[in-house]
């Protein structure tokens, strides 16, 4: 398949990315798992490691690791995103000769009866549903804030396509750009392909699982799946640059010498796109605890968010983090700095906001949280979506814990006062 082929074929990719806080201690799911339970183990697994107060040595270590990217050559990158997404590689690529290899050839193929599979069953329904319900989002949306997203850059290209600037947060380290001698790893595309199995049968990562299986290939973090989901919507990559926050959330490039990094600053990376359509878009990926104990030393993630004007911000299978009362300071600056927030009931309780402050759209079917996440349940959420007057629209689409379309949610929320200063 061509490049130009594959480019033509590639539609965003609805893909839910299992939040980015998320650091499991054990692999609980059996190949024989029902789907079901395949997500309560992972649900398990990842709740009970959110929260810093339970486990405050692991987030810190995993937070404080530094930033190991070096700045690439953009054509490069952009090859190893093809080649790790499927696709083939530039004609006068390095990688050429890797990607003519059987085992290469077979691992494409797969890759595209999977992702035309997953593209049939949500990447078309999303789209649309977007583009109708979203419209005048997309309008007033230039960037986009989506804590808790992992290395998610799919899911938030597919809601909101239009935007030019993409904030994505979570625990996972920065990661580097593969190396060569690790795309030719024989152990490379099976992990890949495992690691992406369970977000194109289900709407999540296995995080714990994708974690080990790509760290023992040498793919270190967030930012090869990143390039990875470019690819596969189409996206060029023109250019990839480590960066840092340092302590008042201003960029800055990252330092070389990794001895010279200030502990108070947050690693990140830069990633600039051109999107099919030819526009410039930047995605930026912070490695940042958004706890508030961790937040009092180190609060330059939130300086950095308040520093970029008015907001959409989007939550997806956030295992109810800013349900809890030390997440208040991000779901604090989220409310007060969103003229919209897109989320599923994982996000922002409904007691959090202000009441005559926000306008409410509610889509698909409110049910009660998986039995994982049961204290969670919302009596709010439950009245609303059994309001006769002001019915909820239908949801065409899967997605979240509970991921059939049968019984998933979404809620769109608009400001209806001004911004806080």
């Amino acid at each position: 398949m061509s490049l130009r082929t594959a480019a033509f074929r590639l539609l965003p990719a609805a893909l839910l990315l299992l939040s980015a806080c998320s650091e499991s201690n054990t692999k609980t799911e059996t190949a024989t798992s029902t789907k079901e339970e395949t997500m309560a183990t992972t649900a398990d697994a990842i709740d009970s490691t959110k929260s810093p107060a339970a486990t405050p040595a692991k987030t810190a270590a995993t937070t404080s690791r530094p930033n190991r990217l070096t700045a690439p050559d953009t054509a490069y990158a952009q090859d190893v995103a093809l080649f790790l997404g499927g696709l083939q590689p530039s004609q006068h690529s390095d990688l050429a000769a890797l990607a003519a290899t059987p085992a290469w050839q077979a691992f494409a193929k797969d890759q595209d009866k999977s992702w035309d599979k997953y593209r049939a069953t949500h990447t078309a329904r999303m789209t649309q549903w977007a583009n109708t319900e979203l419209d005048s989002v997309h309008a007033s949306s230039p960037t986009i804030f989506y804590p808790f997203s992992g290395p998610d850059f799919l899911n938030v290209v597919t809601m909101f396509p239009t935007s030019q600037t993409y904030v994505l947060m979570g625990l996972e380290p920065v990661g580097s750009i593969p190396a060569r001698t690790s795309l030719e790893n024989p152990k490379l595309l099976p992990a890949v392909k495992t690691s992406l199995w369970s977000v194109l049968n289900f709407s999540f990562f296995r995080t714990n699982d994708m974690a080990v299986d790509l760290k023992s290939v040498e793919l270190d973090g967030a930012l090869p799946l990143m390039m990875l989901f470019a690819a596969r919507t189409g996206n060029q990559i023109t250019a990839i640059r480590p960066v840092q926050l340092d302590a008042a959330g201003q960029l800055q490039d990252a330092p070389k010498d990794t001895t010279r990094i200030d502990p108070k600053s947050i690693p990140g990376v830069e990633m600039k796109l051109r999107d099919p359509n030819g526009q410039p878009k930047t995605v930026y990926y912070f490695s940042a605890d958004l706890s508030d104990w961790k937040l009092t030393s180190k609060s330059a993630p939130l300086e950095f968010v308040r520093h970029l004007g008015p907001l959409t911000t989007y939550v997806k299978s956030a295992t109810y983090l800013m349900h809890k009362s030390y997440f208040n300071k991000v779901r604090r600056t989220v409310l007060r700095r969103s003229r919209y927030i897109l989320q599923d009931d994982s996000g922002i309780a409904m007691k959090y906001f202000q009441k005559g402050a926000w306008q409410f759209n509610y889509y698909g079917t409110y049910r009660r949280p998986i039995n994982l996440f049961a204290k969670q349940y919302q009596p709010e959420l439950t009245a609303a979506y059994h309001d006769t007057v002001n019915k909820p629209k239908p949801l065409p689409f899967g997605t979240g814990y509970n991921w059939r379309q049968t019984d998933s949610n979404l809620l769109l929320a608009k400001r209806l006062v001004p911004l806080a200063d």
